[in-house]
Parts: C-alpha cells; structure tokens; sequence
C-alpha cells in the first residue's frame, strides 16, 4: 500500500512539474506576442473604433469609485461612452454616478434603469437591457470594481485591428477577431480593516494560480477560447453570430461562456497584454471560503476536463505528500526542491514579471499554504454544486445556477 501511495504521489508531482515548465512556456510565448502587438502599433496609427462601455451595478464595493474615474480619464482616439445599469434607481451605486457626472462633465457618461429580471443572472439581464441603449458598434463589458490605466481602451481596442495582427500598419479592423480580453490582478483592500490572510491568499492566487492556467491554455489550444471578465470587448457582429446575451441569463460563468461561443462562430479572441485591477475584499474565512467554492465549481462546470487536470497543478501539496509517502528519502527532499524552484518560477515570471504585481512579492512565502488550499478546494469542488453569490445560495448544474430552495 505505502509503495502504491508513493507511486502515485511520485506520478502527481511529476505531472505538477511538468505543467510548470508548460506555464513558464505559455509566459514566454504571451510575453513575446505582446511585443509584436507594441511594436506594430509604435509603427503604425492603432485602430481605435467608437466603443461603448457596460458595467453592471449592484451596490457599492471597495474602490468601485476609483475605477470609474479610471474609464473616464481615458486618452482615446475614438469616441467612447460609458453605460452603467441598476435594477433601480434606488440603489447606492446610482448616488456615485451623479457624483461622476459632476466630475467629469465631457465624458459621456449615462444611468440605466434594468428593471427586467429575464433570468437567475441579474448582471446579465442588466447586461441586456443596457445593450439596447449603447450607440456604438463595440461593446466593452467589465465588472463594477474593475480600475485600468490611462490607455486602456486604447491599447484593448488596437487588438482589433489588422495592424496588431497581421504587422501591417493599416488603420483597419481585423474582421476575424470578434473578442478581446484581458489578464488582471487581485488588488487587496483593507475597507477600513486589518488586511487579512485570506484576502492576500486570494490575491496570490489570481496571479501565480489562474494566469498561468490562462496561459498555458493558450499555448496548448493555440489561442484562447473563452473570455475574462476582467475585460470582454466584443463587436455586434461577433455577438449576434454567438447568439447574444439573452442565452447566457442562467449562466454563472457568462463571461466563460461569452468567449466559448464566440469562437464557435469561427472568430478568434485576442488576449491583450494590458493588465487591469480587481479588488479582493478583506475576506473572513467564511467570505474566502464561498467565493473559492464559487469560483472552483464554475470552472468545473465550464471545462470540464480541464478541471480534473486542474489538481495535478498543486505540485507542492503532491510533493510533500511524496516526501511522507517515501518516508522522507533523499531523492523525495530533492523533487520538492526542484517542484519549490518551478513554483516559485512561474510566481515570479508572471505575477511579477507580466502582471507587474508587487503583492506576489510581499505575499510569495505563502505560495505553500495557497497550494495547499487550492488542492483542498479543487477536491472538495466535487462534492456538491451548491455556490454562494453576493449572499444568496444557487444550485450549479451544467454552467447554470437555480436558486437554492
């Protein structure tokens, strides 16, 4: 029995290994696509359509503010407005946008009423209700929190062009190219409170966790075929060919599911090398417990098998199990050094390097500990699909939520 754990911890770590080489791979091809994206645009005048911006309210979050100021302090060639849609006028949030159009009196900045609930979603029957009042014929879609630099829209929108993708130093769009998205990064917040762990192990797992999964699907899949809700920048005619949003009304993962029947309809998603910031609240362990569960058990139901090999990413976890597995040989210890080395790697390559994110820095002595609960949250994924969403119980059965009881 003890040699057949050991095999299989053996096997595991290995495996864990590997798909850190793949990872340090997928950064590298990323970061060098990225490069000759800056230098076609540096050659020639990047293509910057008219946009209109949707984002979906609920309530007042940490640093919500802040972000929209960041949309509205955009240095764009084109035209651009920005939607924001409430379930009512009553909301807290509605307060914050008259104080933005205050603010910013030249940008043209508008409320929307989304009275309709046309599904278990209310961000996305929001999402529908705001696309019937945008002008433009491209949309950009991102959360509440969401804070981005001066020349977001900018460097998002260029991916459209054929200039970005082809070399050529033509103002044109890329006709095949119907969604662009964006990496981010988990910003702590303290709202007025002691910085918690759990926060920081959220925020260290966004950066040295998801991306790098991103990234080595795209080196994998040859390109990406699913959006992040960090960004999803999309033309009409992309979206209708995909079905639109009125699908998606019972997905909890509809920024997934957006991107998977884009590129069905035989368009290519770009993921553009501008990183943006989320905000991760100062979890209890109760808040970073739901949200983990949340996030584990839509992925699990968005891609499936992926899923499964999701568990032999947590190479530290599998290597110190080995470590005991093996009764603590020498060869073990050497394994988990070469896993520790990998981990750290890819920690570095991407939260760092790519991502610019110092927090990696700060927080990378709990790479151990955020392995250890990510194998935990993987594993216990599979026991139920019950997930918790702004404080309400769902049921999750194939990427669609129904309220619990």
């Amino acid at each position: 029995m003890a040699t057949s754990v050991e095999a299989v911890t053996t096997l595991l770590t290995v495996g864990g290994l590997v798909y850190m080489l793949l990872a340090l791979w997928g950064a590298r091809d990323f970061e060098h696509a990225c490069r000759r994206v800056a230098v076609a645009a540096a050659n020639g005048t990047p293509y910057a359509p008219d946009v209109s911006i949707l984002k979906p309210l609920k309530g007042i979050d940490a640093r919500m503010y802040a972000g929209f100021v960041s949309h509205c302090a955009q240095q764009y060639a084109g035209n651009f407005e920005i939607l924001f849609g409430v379930s009512s006028l009553d909301d807290p949030a509605a307060e914050q946008i008259e104080h933005l159009r205050h603010e910013f009196p030249a940008c043209a900045i508008r409320l929307i009423e989304c009275p309709e609930r046309l599904g278990t979603s209310g961000k996305v029957s929001n999402l529908i209700q705001m696309l019937r009042h945008a002008r433009y014929e491209h949309i950009l879609i991102n959360d509440s929190d969401i804070r981005v630099s001066w020349n977001y829209l900018a460097r998002v929108m260029a991916c459209f062009g054929a200039a970005a993708n082809e070399g050529a130093a033509a103002n044109e769009q890329d006709p095949r190219v119907g969604m662009v998205t964006v990496p981010y990064l988990g910003r702590t917040a303290t709202d007025g409170k002691a910085l918690t762990l759990w926060s920081r192990l959220e925020a260290l797992g966004i950066s040295t966790d998801f991306l790098p999964g991103v990234l080595t699907a795209r080196k994998i899949e040859g390109g990406i075929r699913f959006g992040l809700g960090s960004t999803l920048a999309v033309s009409r005619k992309a979206l209708a060919a995909a079905g639109g949003l009125e699908p998606l009304v019972d997905y909890l993962a509809d920024d997934y599911e957006i991107g998977v029947r884009i590129a069905r309809a035989g368009y290519r998603i770009e993921l553009c090398g501008e990183t943006v910031e989320t905000t991760v609240p100062a979890y209890n362990f109760r808040g970073y417990w739901h949200h983990q569960l949340r996030w584990a058990r839509s992925t699990r139901d968005s891609r499936r098998w992926g899923y499964v090999g999701l568990g032999i990413t947590y190479c530290i976890p599998w290597a110190v199990l080995n470590c005991i597995a093996s009764g603590f040989a020498l060869w073990s210890f050497s394994l988990l050094s070469l896993v520790v080395l990998a981990r750290v790697a890819v920690a570095l390559t991407v939260g760092v390097g790519l991502l610019r994110d110092g927090q990696v820095l700060r927080d990378i002595w709990l790479l151990p500990l955020r392995d250890f609960f990510g194998l935990g949250f993987w594993a216990w994924s599979f026991a139920s699909d019950t997930v918790v969403w702004r404080g309400e119980g769902f049921h999750l059965r194939n990427g669609r939520i129904s309220p619990a009881g």
